[in-house]
């Protein structure tokens, strides 16, 4: 007779990295404590940390420990209490002429060519602007964990956005976006995560994580125009006050 061995989960396994100048705040260091998704446990894992307060890039999932700086703050959209504003309804009917796909998370020419337009214009100076096709690949292919790509479409066929995003166990987690930055009256952005929140509500996921928001950065600025927001404190997820 056969005998089936159970499975054994392996430990997961942290490290911290060294000093880096921060990419937010001018004249600020930060670490990260960072592991990385592999294996059959990697989904798993993901939507554990993502509960955490932790962020996906590639194949590593990292969460900022900088021991002088707490300014960013996870952030999610709690999907059943989510209101949109008058500004978000208008953002709607501007693109009620696009759809939102999800298709699998496989890079492709037509969508490095929207990523790399889309740097050019708003983060020139970044490294991410001088990233190779191959480059590309990697941010896309490299620590799928239940991954995919929301492309945003015109009627016509022609590609405006795309979310890379993960699905986790209580919701979606909003990994990249990037959209063709001369659409500015679009709002591109805010209508993929307007459409992803709706995504979420149909089929009856509590959260869409946003990642990182910091009070003091403008490029950020835009997380905190989704309520209500809640944010992740000592004592667990809270929601932030509205703006005044």
């Amino acid at each position: 007779m056969s005998v089936i061995q159970p499975q054994i989960r392996p430990l997961q396994q942290f490290f911290r990295s060294g000093p880096m100048p921060c990419p937010y705040l001018p004249g600020r260091v930060e670490r990260k404590l960072f592991t990385r998704l592999a294996g059959p446990y990697a989904s798993e894992v993901n939507s554990t940390l993502s509960r955490a307060g932790f962020r996906r890039s590639h194949d590593i999932v990292y969460r900022p420990v900088c021991p002088t700086c707490s300014a960013c703050v996870p952030v999610r959209i709690p999907v059943a209490a989510f209101e949109m504003t008058r500004s978000q309804r208008r953002v709607l009917r501007t693109n009620h002429d696009l759809s939102l796909t999800e298709v699998p998370a496989v890079a492709t020419g037509e969508q490095y060519r929207l990523f790399a337009a889309y740097q050019s214009s708003r983060h020139g100076d970044s490294d991410m602007a001088r990233m190779a096709m191959a480059d590309f690949a990697a941010m896309i292919d490299e620590g799928r964990a239940d991954t995919s790509v929301f492309e945003a479409r015109e009627s016509t066929g022609r590609l405006l956005g795309c979310m890379l995003t993960d699905r986790l166990s209580d919701g979606f987690s909003a990994v990249y976006s990037f959209y063709d930055a001369k659409q500015e009256r679009r709002s591109v952005g805010s209508y993929m995560i307007l459409s992803l929140i709706a995504r979420a509500r149909e089929e009856g996921l509590p959260y869409v994580y946003l990642g990182y928001w910091i009070a003091q950065s403008r490029k950020m600025a835009y997380k905190a125009r989704f309520r209500p927001l809640e944010a992740l404190g000592r004592d667990g997820w809270y929601r932030l006050p509205d703006p005044a």
